[in-house]
């Protein structure tokens, strides 16, 4: 004897009684359509993988403001819709933010927190472990521990001149790394 498929009523109810089951059956009914949505938006799966993933937290974490007034894939889809453009307008500004950054600061005026400010923690780790030997010590010193760049100097025995154009090297470096990461990302795009 086959399975009957849930019905929308039983879905519904076991998602919001935070069933994993009824959850993880709502998700793999609608998916593969969603993700199809999602790449007509993000035509990277990576991304598009992203934005549907973050749409069915938001289905899932909204679902009790669903009324039955129409068909639960149109509501999902709506969903997964906002999120694809909420996805290019956060894109869209990085990039915008990104490029008049990069006209507009000098390296000397820009802080290492504003640099690394919309990279994740683990892509700024490796990005700091890929500075040469000197600047990267010098900037984990300044940046991360909070030292005076005289103690600096005192520290690594070097002068103190040093120890500013280190932490700017390190600072134009990182910045090259990410932009040519950034580039990277809308290029594939």
């Amino acid at each position: 004897m086959e399975k009957q498929p849930l019905s929308e009523a039983d879905l519904l109810r076991g998602c919001l009684a935070n069933d994993r089951k009824y959850q993880e059956a709502l998700y793999r009914k609608y998916a593969d359509d969603m993700y199809a949505v999602c790449m007509m938006y993000t035509p990277q799966p990576a991304d598009a993988q992203d934005v549907l993933q973050n749409a069915f937290i938001r289905i899932f974490a909204s679902l009790h403001s669903y009324e039955a007034k129409g068909p639960l894939r149109a509501w999902v889809r709506r969903i997964v819709v906002n999120a694809s453009i909420d996805f290019y307008k956060k894109r869209k500004r990085e990039q915008d933010l990104w490029q008049e950054w990069e006209d507009e600061t000098p390296f000397s005026q820009v802080s290492v927190d504003e640099i690394l400010s919309n990279v994740n923690y683990q892509d700024t780790i490796r990005l700091v472990n890929a500075l040469p030997e000197r600047a990267q010590m010098v900037l984990k010193l300044y940046a991360i521990e909070g030292y005076k760049h005289q103690e600096i100097a005192e520290i690594m025995g070097i002068n103190e001149g040093t120890s500013k154009s280190q932490l700017n090297r390190a600072k134009r470096l990182l910045q090259e790394s990410l932009n040519a990461q950034q580039r990277a990302v809308y290029e594939r795009q």
